[in-house]
């Protein structure tokens, strides 16, 4: 019989930061599970480009692992809301989601009942940042301001319509034509 893997994972912002600490709690971990283990390391990471994260996620989606395991939350997600996605995605694949620091393991009635106040914060703080755009886009309206790209050179000038209706009459010319009439290109621009 083989025995489900977990993963282990940790990551640092800067290389000035290290990983020992995250790497010593989660090697313990694996050690004492008893169970076999991949140990993930993100070494430097921005806020965009996490390739070790979005590579271990794809083998989490795959199946390949039975569990996720990692130091503290903000290690795994840098906003409140990128953790709940990605954690409803792993727990509705029946995926086990462990943080050690926070004792919260999501495959456990306590841990469910942790993800559902996590994800109510983070429908929360979007409504709060949604209402705070739209204040903030009523307040400049008041003061003159308008939201959005300003204008430039080709918005102050008058566009050329002649491609537009040259187009339009040479489609309607092809569609006389398909029933029998022919006139010339000019009787159908207007003048």
């Amino acid at each position: 019989m083989v025995l489900p893997k977990i993963a282990l994972y940790s990551r640092v912002s800067t290389q000035q930061q290290t990983n020992e600490n995250q790497k010593i709690r989660l090697l313990r971990y694996g050690t004492e599970s008893k169970k076999p283990f991949d140990y993930f390391e993100e070494t430097e990471s921005t806020r965009k480009t996490r390739p070790v994260k979005a590579e271990l996620m794809a083998r989490l989606r795959s199946g390949e692992y039975q569990a996720v395991v990692i130091f503290r939350l903000d290690r795994w997600a840098r906003s409140l809301s990128e953790l709940v996605l990605d954690t409803k995605e792993l727990v509705d694949k029946g995926v086990g989601f462990v943080s050690l620091s926070d004792s919260i393991d999501f495959g456990s009635a306590s841990g469910r009942l942790h993800f559902q106040i996590l994800c109510a914060f983070a429908e929360f703080e979007r409504s709060l940042i949604s209402e705070r755009t739209r204040e903030g886009l009523a307040r400049a309206k008041k003061q003159g301001k308008f939201a959005g790209r300003p204008k430039g050179k080709k918005d102050k000038t008058k566009r050329r319509t002649s491609g537009y209706i040259l187009r339009h009459a040479k489609k309607r010319k092809s569609t006389d034509e398909a029933n029998g009439t022919f006139k010339p290109i000019n009787d159908y621009i207007p003048q």
